[in-house]
């Protein structure tokens, strides 16, 4: 059964990869860079077989958007053409292996929060950033397995939240509802939740524990 159709804003390795697992869920993909789809016809059918190059105004359209260019190129997305999408951003800001962008190392806030602020009229789910490229591929387990990996997602919109949670779970694993979009902070580069492997009760209690209030 084919499901939906999911674009994918940007050919590196974490969008190959959501590519690659939207595929093998069933899911139609159209992967898109800043090029022409022409440019990246080849490099999707080596390496995202099954996918689809298009232009990014087309991976746009999508019933789910994934954001997943190099954070320091966010500026590159279409605002106007995500109005109104429902988009994971599936980016992070590590100053040590990406460099210092001001946008995010000045900013008390998430990295998400400041790219909600710049794509104003999309509908923004944080989500994807804290699992590995490779272990997004092979991690995934049924639904209702022991060792199943959870993934936190973060959004002000609970419309949007609802259709990703179904996104995460198809891709295998258990979708954990983090809160509004500002809770993206608890698992972003440098917290006890990024890139670390947890079931849906480790997820919830690392959740709990992080939104406590410090103790004196």
């Amino acid at each position: 059964m084919q499901l939906g159709v999911i674009g994918i804003l940007g050919a590196g390795r974490v969008g190959t990869a959501v590519a690659r697992q939207a595929l093998k869920a069933g899911y139609r993909v159209k992967i898109a860079t800043a090029k022409p789809a022409d440019e990246i016809a080849l490099l999707a059918e080596i390496i995202t077989p099954g996918a689809e190059a298009v232009d990014a105004a087309e991976a746009a359209a999508a019933d789910l958007v994934v954001a997943a260019v190099p954070l320091h190129k966010y500026r590159t997305l279409r605002p106007d053409l995500l109005a109104g999408r429902t988009v994971v951003d599936a980016m992070n800001y590590w100053a040590q292996t990406d460099g210092v962008i001001a946008d995010f190392d000045e900013e008390a806030r998430g990295s998400s929060e400041v790219i909600q602020e710049f794509l104003a009229g999309a509908r923004l789910v944080k989500s994807l950033n804290h699992i590995g490229y490779r272990e997004l591929e092979v991690d995934g387990r049924e639904a209702g397995s022991a060792d199943r990996r959870a993934l936190a997602l973060a959004s002000d919109d609970d419309e949007a939240k609802a259709k990703v949670a179904g996104f995460i779970d198809r891709l295998g694993y258990d979708p954990i509802d983090a809160g509004p979009l500002a809770a993206g902070r608890l698992f972003q580069p440098g917290t006890a939740i990024f890139n670390a492997a947890h079931t849906a009760e480790q997820l919830r209690g690392l959740l709990t524990e992080s939104n406590e209030p410090a103790l004196p």
